[in-house]
């Protein structure tokens, strides 16, 4: 794999990790309502489902799910309805807000698992990847390490767009005082959840 090449997929990938979907909106409600130290364990969740995924198109799971309407249907079902639950939760969450204290009210572990979830039940995530690494791959040259390259290049660049999105929200949070704020501001993310659930549900194999 050359340089230019890379620097081709890293463009690809960048603009992937930046489009707002399932895991920006987890990652930024997440560091609106338990700071800087939820927000990270909620990131490196989803870095681990991202991984999962990329393994899974490596030893060419990925293609087969990309193949089989069951599967796909099966896999979309279970995280539509696993978002719209997310969503009711954060529509139903308290109006209340302390940076300070919050990153305590749910165990950084449950936030981790939660996000794994976010990303491991999204069939898109997985196929994109299928559709996308062949076309970065040289047959000519050793598989492993050309895949090892793809995965740690796309790990990276969702870690960098996730800490972003993890700052801008804890930015916005400085200036959300009040309880009837922050029930809104809940049941935006809670509707947006619910949203990227329904979007998911209607997603078809293309």
């Amino acid at each position: 794999m050359t340089l230019d090449w890379w620097l081709t997929y890293l463009l690809t990938t960048l603009i992937l990790s930046l489009s707002p979907g399932s895991g920006a909106i987890n990652t930024m409600s997440t560091a609106i309502s338990h700071g800087y130290r939820g927000a990270a364990a909620s990131i490196a969740g989803l870095q681990v489902g991202l991984a999962i995924h990329i393994v899974l198109v490596g030893i060419g799971l990925g293609a087969l799910l990309s193949q089989s309407l069951l599967a796909f249907d099966i896999l979309k079902w279970l995280g539509a309805a696993y978002l719209i639950w997310l969503g009711i939760q954060q529509w139903r969450a308290a109006g209340s807000l302390d940076l300070h204290a919050l990153a305590g009210t749910l165990p950084r572990r449950q936030l981790f698992r939660r996000a794994v979830l976010v990303n491991l039940t999204n069939p898109k995530s997985i196929v994109f990847l299928a559709a996308l690494f062949p076309q970065f791959i040289v047959p000519h040259q050793p598989q492993v390490a050309q895949y090892l390259i793809l995965g740690v290049t796309t790990v990276a660049v969702d870690i960098v767009v996730m800490i972003g999105y993890a700052t801008l929200a804890t930015r916005i949070a400085v200036w959300l005082k009040g309880p009837r704020q922050i029930r809104l501001l809940n049941r935006l993310f809670g509707s947006l959840f619910m949203l990227v659930g329904a979007l998911l549900a209607t997603a078809r194999k293309v």
